[in-house]
């Protein structure tokens, strides 16, 4: 008789973006007539940039051409887009070769592949709050997880618990949902406790184009030993605007191993077993965002969420709500009012002035006081959403 995973059953139900939709679609109904402010959902809304669309539609060109056409590409990524993706880490005076990076069809499906690297007796340690994916991912795996919380006292961003043993650390940064970043002595802290500890970080790099501070690391390989024990994971979903496109590449240096295992190795392997790589029309979209037109392009595009963060900031600041985030970032985690529950004051925003953001009890227990904002809705709708907040 068939036995299915009984892991799933350890899952807690995925109540908060559910809730969050039928509040919204019972308050539309009963107020048609007042304007609703999205500045809860993680999407973008700005279109995709020019050179991005050119070299789309020429991929799609070149399909319909015997001498053109493309069949299944590598499994592992497209020559001309790996070179490409190592001659950007090499911008950053990082050295990564073009066979050390691996395309993906985004940053949350390979957040999810990459654990059958690990055999599912290893522990995952999460910095929470986290994206809610990193904590289910590993329960469907039957994985103990270690629930790391982290806080107010230590900017989201804290440094490893030398007492506390785990094989996998996920650590994002910029950090999604509270806009922390972790500075290089605290990713240098936590290079060295994997490689002590004989671990593996899984370096989520997603919103790096977000970051303008210099002293803040764009990358898990900025630090010295990162090599020996970490995976990164990117995307240009919120770089490029790839949120429906889909595409991503995961970073394994070569001479990383555990256990005489090479985890390079093993992942070409895995890909070559599991996928028929990502479409070639997709990877010679992406190639555009890598090239100075399109760098240039994607800019302006991230200097309006930028903007937008810097609007929100502003208002929070006049009205003295404490956040984290808002630089560096494209989220804002902000702390609720008169000692309110995140789903309290979901509901005094929605129905007192009309808009919508994200309760922090999606993203961890330890946050129920929180509550996470975007800059990724329009300049329009930021901007009115910042007066109302002002007259919070």
């Amino acid at each position: 008789m068939l036995k299915p995973n009984p892991n799933y059953a350890s899952l807690n139900e995925s109540y908060l973006f559910y809730n969050i939709a039928q509040k919204v679609r019972e308050y539309q109904i009963n107020n048609p007539d007042k304007k609703l402010l999205h500045l809860g959902i993680g999407d973008v809304s700005l279109p995709l940039c020019k050179a991005v669309i050119t070299e789309l539609h020429n991929a799609v060109n070149e399909q319909a051409s015997k001498d053109t056409f493309h069949g299944y590409m590598p499994e592992c990524g497209a020559p001309f887009l790996r070179e490409a993706i190592s001659d950007y880490y090499k911008g950053r005076n990082i050295e990564i070769e073009p066979d050390e990076v691996f395309v993906s069809s985004g940053a949350s499906d390979e957040l999810g592949d990459i654990q059958d690297l690990f055999d599912k007796s290893s522990s995952a340690l999460i910095i929470e709050p986290a994206y809610p994916a990193y904590v289910d991912a590993n329960i469907m795996a039957g994985r103990k997880i270690i629930h790391f919380p982290s806080g107010e006292n230590d900017g989201f961003a804290p440094y490893p618990d030398e007492k506390i043993k785990a094989d996998i650390i996920y650590i994002c940064s910029p950090n999604n949902p509270t806009g922390a970043v972790f500075t290089k002595e605290k990713l240098a802290a936590w290079v060295e406790y994997a490689n002590k500890n004989g671990s593996v970080i899984l370096f989520d790099a997603a919103y790096e184009a977000f970051i303008e501070n210099e002293d803040i690391p764009h990358s898990i390989f900025e630090i010295d030993g990162a090599k020996e024990c970490a995976i990164e994971i990117c995307s240009l979903s919120k770089t490029a605007g790839f949120t429906g496109t889909r595409l991503g590449y995961t970073v394994i240096p070569k001479n990383l191993e555990r256990n005489k295992m090479n985890l390079n190795s093993m992942w070409i392997r895995n890909r070559t077993t599991k996928t028929n790589g990502v479409s070639y029309i997709i990877q010679k979209g992406a190639s555009a965002v890598f090239t100075p037109e399109g760098q240039k392009q994607i800019r302006e595009n991230l200097n309006v969420y930028k903007k937008n963060a810097k609007i929100l900031a502003e208002a929070f600041d006049s009205v003295g709500l404490w956040y984290c985030g808002g630089k560096n970032a494209p989220y804002l985690f902000v702390k609720c009012p008169e000692n309110k529950t995140s789903w309290e004051f979901f509901d005094y925003l929605l129905n007192e002035h009309q808009i919508i953001g994200t309760p922090g009890i999606g993203f961890g227990q330890n946050v129920d006081a929180y509550f996470r904002f975007t800059s990724f809705g329009s300049e329009e709708e930021t901007a009115l959403a910042a007066e109302r907040i002002k007259n919070m």
